[in-house]
């Protein structure tokens, strides 16, 4: 596991084990607080969730759909490269596969009843955009719509679920959004106050 400089393992809340190659580094004794408790692998994701809860369009043969997912992250810089997860099971899917396009809504906290309700239903049955009242709007680089509602959208094209990100907007009216993050069986944190420190990231 790797681990930042300066913090001992039992510092971190919570912590997992994965495997490590093995070294010729000398063996160190490894600490746990005895506070801690074990958390079922089940669990994890609720707290490695990466980014906010988003809401992807599709569009195929005339007709859009609007997914609610959580499962995604960035994998490059420029040009934007993100990947997510989509079950073959799921209605959007087959738009995914079949055009290779989408648009990643990202929605603030005030749309978060509507998000998840978007979510807990199914393209095949109800038109989302006319049940859950979202506007959709043309986009310039892909079939898929964009969210008029939403704070920020990003166009992508598709390639074995990871996206290319080739336009992006934003609602300059929304200064600090607030957005929504998924930890598990129904429970989301709302993004907090954003804090500056040194840093040499980009």
């Amino acid at each position: 596991m790797h681990r930042p400089c300066g913090e001992s393992l039992d510092s971190w809340t919570p912590f997992y084990h994965t495997r490590e190659r093995r070294t010729n580094r000398p063996r160190t004794r490894r600490r746990i607080d005895p506070v801690k408790k074990s958390l079922p692998l089940s669990q994890v994701y609720r707290h490695l969730e990466p980014g906010p809860v988003v809401m992807v369009t599709t569009a195929r043969n005339g007709h859009a759909n609007v997914m609610t997912l959580s499962w995604h992250m960035m994998m490059d810089f420029e040009p934007p490269i993100v990947a997510f997860v989509v079950s073959n099971r799921n209605y959007s899917f087959r738009a995914l596969k079949t055009t290779g396009e989408c648009v990643i809504n990202i929605p603030t906290a005030e749309l978060a009843a509507k998000t998840v309700r978007v979510g807990n239903t199914t393209g095949r049955k109800i038109d989302k955009f006319k049940a859950f009242r979202l506007t959709p709007v043309a986009a310039s680089r892909v079939g898929a719509p964009l969210i008029d509602e939403c704070d920020a959208r990003l166009a992508d094209q598709y390639n074995v679920f990871i996206l290319r990100v080739l336009k992006a907007w934003i609602d300059p009216s929304v200064k600090n959004p607030r957005t929504i993050h998924h930890r598990g069986r129904g429970v989301f944190m709302i993004a907090g106050r954003t804090i500056r420190l040194p840093s040499r990231m980009k």
